[in-house]
């Protein structure tokens, strides 16, 4: 009996190491937590076992990656791809941007809904400040095949796994232990004002550090560990920065939290990282070796406490198995909700699918995409349901339309004198069909202008729209002409109205190219002196001119920005035909003083090749070339015919100034560009630009246009350079810029917002 009682005691100590279990607990803490995966890594390195994940926000995140079977590796090679750097911030993939249904590029800086409730009208500010779109897609591509095999039960992961959100009407914690993974993963990491709130089973939920950041009570009560690995890397105690919207918000956010892990459950670990922000992912290779240092510094305690062993290799093998369960990501049947008109539902679902009755992931990508650029869509969250029945998923859509009537705001500011205030309002309905009614006015010294019109959107197989548009422009060149501080120069009086209207169809050759044609009629009025040497109140030179044309354009376009692009190309063909009739009358300054008329009828081309080459992180090169071809005679005096040229105006600042030497009927020019990239939104950026007239205008006598004798007169030259952030309303720019220009050549300006002005006629 005294030998055996030893055997059963050592049996029973074997027994109790073998099916000793460990959980693993991971805070929240916004990009701190990539540290998490440092930690795991360190303990998948010397064979410690984690049987269960539970986490909070971030921790959350890495935790559901985790369990869905993910190895430390691939987690933080997702953290520094640049997918997770659109996820993170909202923006979107210039490869994502469906140029078709793009509407007419504006300066709009913010678009605000209009809501009508209780007979009281109100504008429906941003609930969050990164747009969703990119996340809900991201989600649901890495875990719903993860959610198929688990059959919606998180204790069938690859490691039973727990998230915690809040309940903001409740004011409780929401425990996710079954449902949809990506869904329950977005819920827990919802910062408010930063990420948009999750509507599940009827409620609410936010980020789940608003009640419970750290909660290894969520573990210890659902699945009874012998030992808890507890990470914390939020900075408890630390006075959040009055300046910094972030720190608050992380420090409402993260301060709430259950006790510290008691010493009897296990291991409280906490890695300090004062110096990073909330959504500093950038530095995720910096913060992961910072949880690497800290799992290093205590894994010999873990080590003799935890003496199960689980090899490396027995991991990845049980790994590599629950991978290879995971269906195939086909999608057939789309249900849509969050509409109830059957009209709308088949406008959402033929915009998906298009005739296909299987789609792939990267169809759908595409197709999504498409639809959320849609202005009738506010936004689209997808689920993936798994049908076992037919081993496809059938997708799930909620939708939210987008409130019916909407205004925008924005403009250029300046300190040069080309500032510009812009306001937009916009009708939107959509049943088979999508209608926008759309109008905008621009005001400022240097340009003003007034639109009003129409898109209907057919999304039939090969979707196609129809639009019309009547528009005024009226331009002041005379206000721009020179720099406001270092010249005095007496400029040129130029000004000019035109009103146009048009009508237009288009329909896309690809993603990001577009084929459309229309005609138009427009009349311009442009009043000038043709000398410098003028008083007040001396009758104008006046030239009207009455026309209709019509075009044919091919463009594909991808950049990555409105104005100051770091990425993407654009390739355009434009063919044009114009007929038109001019009437010149003379003011009291004219060299000529006699009336004179004359018709004009001609064909227009444009070409134009824009590129960006990314070399590097820090450089990146562009190149521009771009042909115009018109066989138009000339006006009737030397400042008509100028201004009813083709300009050449490569950057922004350079359509807001009237310089007849990058005028021409007929030229070819070329550019490159350096631009060295500090971050993803700032970089230093420097143009040079060679502009070549074929038979450049010319004075004649009594300011007659002629054309230059020889074909190819005379070489200018136009560059920029300067720094641009590109902020979340606009670009702000510090810039110098060169112009070859009488009296004055270097001009510095100070600009925020976006050149950009309505079409004209032709």
């Amino acid at each position: 009996m005294k030998k055996i009682l030893p055997l059963i005691c050592i049996l029973l100590i074997s027994t109790q190491l073998y099916s000793q279990k460990v959980g693993l607990v991971l805070s929240g803490g916004g990009a701190k937590g990539i540290a998490h995966i440092g930690l795991i890594k360190v303990l998948e390195d010397n064979n410690i076992p984690i049987d269960y994940v539970a986490g909070t926000s971030i921790g959350a995140i890495i935790a559901g990656l985790y369990a869905s079977g993910m190895s430390p590796d691939e987690m933080l090679e997702l953290f520094n791809s640049d997918d997770f750097m659109l996820w993170s911030t909202g923006k979107m993939d210039k490869d994502d941007l469906f140029y078709f249904q793009k509407k007419d590029e504006s300066p709009e800086w913010l678009s605000l809904d209009i809501s009508k409730k209780e007979d009281k009208i109100k504008l429906l500010l941003p609930t969050n400040l990164v747009p969703e779109r990119q996340m809900d897609f991201a989600f649901m591509q890495i875990t719903a095949q993860t959610t198929a095999i688990c059959n919606r039960d998180f204790d069938k992961l690859f490691v039973p796994f727990r998230s915690v959100s809040t309940d903001i009407y409740h004011n409780k914690a929401v425990i996710h232990r079954s449902g949809d993974l990506g869904l329950a993963i977005r819920a827990s990491m919802t910062f408010p004002l930063v990420y948009k709130p999750i509507e599940l089973d009827g409620l609410l939920l936010f980020d789940g550090g608003i009640i419970n950041n750290f909660p290894w009570d969520v573990m210890y009560e659902d699945f009874k560990p012998d030992i808890i690995i507890a990470h914390k890397v939020t900075n408890m105690g630390e006075k959040p920065d009055p300046d910094d919207v972030f720190s608050q918000i992380e420090s409402m956010v993260t301060q709430t939290t259950s006790n510290d892990l008691p010493d009897s459950l296990g291991f409280m670990l906490e890695t300090k990282l004062n110096e990073v922000g909330l959504l500093d992912f950038p530095k995720a290779n910096y913060i992961n070796s910072k949880g690497i240092e800290t799992g290093l510094s205590i894994i010999d305690s873990i080590a003799q406490t935890i003496e199960r062993r689980v090899p490396k290799q027995a991991i990845q093998e049980r790994r590599k198995a629950f991978i290879e369960q995971k269906p195939e990501l086909l999608f057939n049947n789309i249900q849509v909700e969050g509409v109830k008109e059957n009209s709308k539902r088949s406008y959402i679902i033929q915009s998906i699918k298009s005739g296909d009755s299987i789609l792939t992931l990267d169809q759908l990508r595409s197709s999504y995409f498409k639809l959320i650029s849609d202005k009738q869509i506010k936004s689209i969250q997808p689920l993936a349901y798994y049908n076992s029945y037919t081993d496809l998923f059938d997708l799930h859509l909620k939708v939210k339309p987008s409130k019916p009537f909407d205004i925008g705001f924005g403009g250029h500011i300046s300190t040069r004198a080309n500032t510009f205030g812009y306001l937009e309002g916009n009708y939107k309905v959509f049943k088979n069909r999508a209608y926008v009614l759309s109008s905008n006015l621009y005001f400022g010294r240097f340009y003003n202008s007034f639109q009003i019109g129409g898109r209907i959107d057919n999304p039939t197989k090969i979707p196609f729209y129809i639009s019309g548009y009547y528009t005024l422009n009226l331009l002041d060149y005379s206000a721009t002409s020179t720099d406001l501080i270092f010249t005095d120069i007496k400029p040129s009086y130029i000004k000019q109205s035109e009103n146009n209207a048009r009508i237009e169809a288009g329909l896309p050759y690809s993603k990001h190219g577009i084929i459309d044609a229309g005609i138009s009629w427009s009349r311009s009025n442009d009043r000038y002196y043709q000398t410098t040497i003028f008083n007040e109140g001396d009758e104008l030179d006046e030239t009207n001119f009455e026309a209709y044309s019509t075009h044919l354009r091919v463009d594909n376009k991808n950049y990555d920005y409105r104005v100051y692009p770091t990425e993407g190309s654009r390739k355009l063909f434009t063919l044009q035909y114009i007929n038109g009739y001019e009437q010149f009358t003379p003011g009291n300054t004219a060299p000529i003083q006699a009336k004179s008329s004359r018709n004009h009828s001609y064909f227009q081309i444009r070409a134009l090749f824009d590129q960006y080459f990314k070399t590097n992180r820090y450089i990146t090169l562009g190149l521009m070339a771009e042909a115009k071809i018109n066989n138009n005679k000339l006006f009737s005096n030397y400042t008509a015919s100028a201004l009813n040229a083709q300009v050449f105006a490569p950057n922004p600042n350079s359509h807001s100034m009237y310089n007849d030497r990058y005028r021409a009927y007929q030229y070819f020019a070329l550019g490159g560009k350096l631009l060295y990239n500090i971050s993803p939104i700032v970089h230093f950026r420097t143009e040079f630009y060679s502009f070549l007239p074929i038979q450049n205008i010319e004075k004649g006598e009594l300011q007659v246009a002629k054309f230059s004798e020889n074909i190819f007169p005379k070489v200018h030259f136009m560059g920029m350079g300067g720094l641009v952030v590109q902020t979340r309303v606009g670009p702000l720019s510090i810039e110098v810029d060169y112009y070859e220009k009488p009296g004055q050549k270097w001009f510095f300006s100070v600009n925020m917002g976006y050149m950009l002005f309505n079409k004209r006629g032709y």
